[in-house]
């Protein structure tokens, strides 16, 4: 599929494009590492959310285990600096496949969406990891921009709102990202270009599991709730922003 026609239902669900500002600072070459590293966090942070969502409503106790495990090395490595490619080859494997709670009406739907989609965030964690490696990029932690935290806040506290707001708050964080890889990709050197082209079906497909996940679990249509999370994310992209990330505003 060309990829004007995996990004032509992302440019209709985002109510604003990237600011040409934002991309002209992400091309520079002094900012790669920020890109890269925060990227690279990024496909973690989406990891753990994933996981957190399972924890929370879907998963067994074995469910659970499983996955923390999976996670771990990650982990290491973003938070404690604790391995690299060498140590990571070969760890994103699961040895059996992770059954939902049987209480849980939606449960198996949810736990076969999330599970792909924290094997595929590791995978790209580890893909961008090896960039990082091979630009001698050192890789210091970086804090999180304003954006998942701007949207986050708004969610609501009672069930299963809670839920479908964390699930849309996922569609468009994961919407995003397909958009900003796409605007950066020919801009950059080729082979970092190439490869975020090459995440561009992965993340439409993401942000489209958690759409329809929040619509299969709400009992109300989600049409107001998704209106409502897109003047936020919106407005989180275009007002102005000291702070340069790949999710951050428009540079001030």
């Amino acid at each position: 599929m060309p990829h004007s026609q995996l990004l032509e239902p992302i440019n209709n669900f985002l109510l604003c494009t990237t600011p040409e500002q934002w991309v002209e600072q992400a091309i520079k070459k002094e900012n790669l590492s920020v890109i890269l590293i925060d990227h690279l966090i990024c496909e973690l942070k989406a990891s753990q959310s994933a996981l957190f969502l399972l924890k929370r409503y879907a998963l067994t106790p074995e469910g659970v285990e499983q996955l923390t495990d999976l996670m771990k090395p990650y982990e290491q490595f973003a938070y404690k600096r604790i391995g690299n490619t060498e140590t990571l080859k070969g760890m994103n494997v699961l040895s059996k496949s992770i059954k939902a709670r049987s209480d849980c009406a939606y449960g198996q739907d949810m736990v076969d969406k999330m599970v792909l989609l924290i094997r595929e965030e590791l995978h790209h964690f580890y893909q961008v990891l090896e960039i990082i490696e091979e630009n001698n990029i050192p890789y210091d932690p970086i804090p999180a921009s304003r954006y998942a935290k701007g949207m986050l806040k708004n969610v609501r506290t009672y069930e299963p709102e809670a839920l479908i707001d964390k699930l849309i708050i996922g569609a468009y964080i994961e919407a995003r990202s397909c958009e900003r890889f796409a605007k950066i990709a020919p801009h950059l050197d080729p082979k970092i270009g190439k490869f975020y082209l090459s995440l561009l079906r992965s993340e439409a497909r993401h942000y489209q599991d958690y759409l329809a996940l929040a619509e299969q679990i709400s009992e109300v249509d989600i049409t107001e709730r998704v209106a409502f999370f897109a003047d936020i994310e919106a407005e989180l992209i275009q007002s102005p922003d000291i702070d340069f990330k790949f999710h951050s505003g428009k540079p001030s």
